[in-house]
């Protein structure tokens, strides 16, 4: 078995990358950018930069829905300003919910192409693979 400059398992060290992410984006850019300064192996390198990939991926689909949210306010007080009443509440709500799934399905991403990993397999996801076979 492979193993890593700091003595771990290659596919261990790519898993553990993918449960980093669901914990933060500050503990995995440290941890993906010692992989990639660092660790000589080509899969262990993509590994690191899909995860980011994912992370991100995820965090725009999220900026989205924040961006849909704001504009909703902004109409909303736009409306008041002129002494109108309008009642955005459950479109507020539905964007609140469309956050809570986005955030189910970058859980499950995560967990699911970790565990791929430990048996150095991958799962496809189509934008972010496209994105990074391509630059790497």
């Amino acid at each position: 078995m492979e193993k890593t400059r700091l003595g771990p398992t290659i596919k261990l060290v790519g898993a553990a990358l993918y449960f980093i992410a669901i914990i933060g984006i500050t503990p995995l850019v440290i941890a993906a950018g010692y992989t990639l300064v660092v660790e000589p192996n080509q899969w262990l390198r993509r590994v690191a930069v899909k995860a980011i990939a994912v992370v991100v991926f995820f965090a725009i689909l999220n900026a989205f829905v924040g961006l849909f949210m704001d504009s909703t306010s902004l109409l909303s007080n736009i409306v008041m300003l002129f002494n109108g009443t309008i009642n955005l509440a459950t479109v507020n709500r539905l964007a609140t919910i469309v956050r809570i799934i986005i955030g189910i399905l970058q859980t499950i991403a995560l967990l699911l192409l970790g565990f791929r990993a430990l048996k150095m397999k991958d799962a496809n996801i189509g934008v972010v693979d496209g994105t990074v076979t391509s630059n790497i």
